[in-house]
């Protein structure tokens, strides 16, 4: 492996403190066979967490980075063996824990937001209520905001039957989980086939018709934090990528790096 390089180290760069906690957590080689690995997995994941941040393309990577395609190699590897996934989901009950919570949420928060796309080839559709043509992304969060899971897809499918996609896949993994809040657009048959399905209740948080102008709702807010800290990763600004598999990879990409940034700073203020 080559030695890494001395560079100017760029704001997304992982710090030593942050490469420890998530290093136990990247797939090692099974076996020895193939071609002998010639760059760091922190470099790597430095250079991914850089083309998130920035925005920029693939083949528009700094050259003090690995090279594009070997980094293109990994994310691609990672997103297809569900690495990305994994890591959110243990630093997501390791965050809580240190947060003084239960690994696994009691309750969460339903939302999606749609985007639009580009001209790369992809699935596609339009939200006639956001007037957006791209595509959605259903994420479901616990109650200070960490993502638990998400699913792209395009943005003609309605919120209530984009919800039955999210939660058909977490049903069987959060045992905790009893109740769940979302806005009015997935009310209806919805709320009946939640409880029959999953077991859990889905709540309504309604908005106020009283009410002019903004107004934060009870626990509503929390879900629309997240999009505000994914919306500071600038790939996320559209959705660029070919396959919703992609998108959703980027997604998980940008909360790990959210949350080791955070088990960072606790860990040194406990020191």
């Amino acid at each position: 492996m080559l030695e890494q390089r001395k560079r100017i180290p760029y704001q997304s760069d992982l710090s030593d403190e942050q490469w420890e906690i998530i290093k136990p957590h990247i797939p090692t080689p099974r076996t020895n066979r193939g071609k002998k690995r010639i760059h760091s997995y922190r470099e790597i994941l430095n250079a991914i967490f850089y083309l998130l941040r920035s925005g920029c393309a693939w083949r528009m990577l700094p050259h003090d980075f690995p090279p594009w395609k070997t980094v293109y190699h990994y994310f691609r590897f990672w997103r297809n063996d569900r690495v990305w996934e994994h890591i959110n989901a243990v630093l997501h009950s390791e965050l809580r824990i240190a947060y003084g919570r239960k690994p696994d949420p009691s309750a969460a928060i339903l939302d999606s937001q749609s985007v639009k796309t580009t001209e790369t080839p992809g699935v596609r559709g339009y939200d006639a209520s956001k007037k957006v043509k791209g595509r959605k992304r259903h994420i479901l969060v616990d109650t200070i905001g960490l993502l638990m899971i998400v699913v792209v897809h395009t943005a003609n499918i309605q919120d209530r039957d984009g919800a039955k996609l999210v939660l058909e896949q977490v049903k069987d993994s959060f045992p905790r989980l009893k109740l769940i809040w979302a806005d009015a657009g997935y009310s209806g048959q919805l709320i009946d086939w939640v409880n029959s399905v999953c077991g859990w209740i889905l709540e309504i948080v309604k908005r106020s018709d009283d009410v002019k102008g903004f107004q934060v709702l009870p626990r509503r807010w929390v879900v629309e934090r997240t999009f505000g800290w994914l919306g500071r990763y600038r790939r996320l600004s559209k959705d660029y990528e070919r396959l919703t598999e992609s998108s959703q990879a980027f997604i998980y990409a940008a909360m790990i790096h959210i949350m080791i940034k955070r088990m960072e700073r606790i860990k040194s203020s406990t020191k």
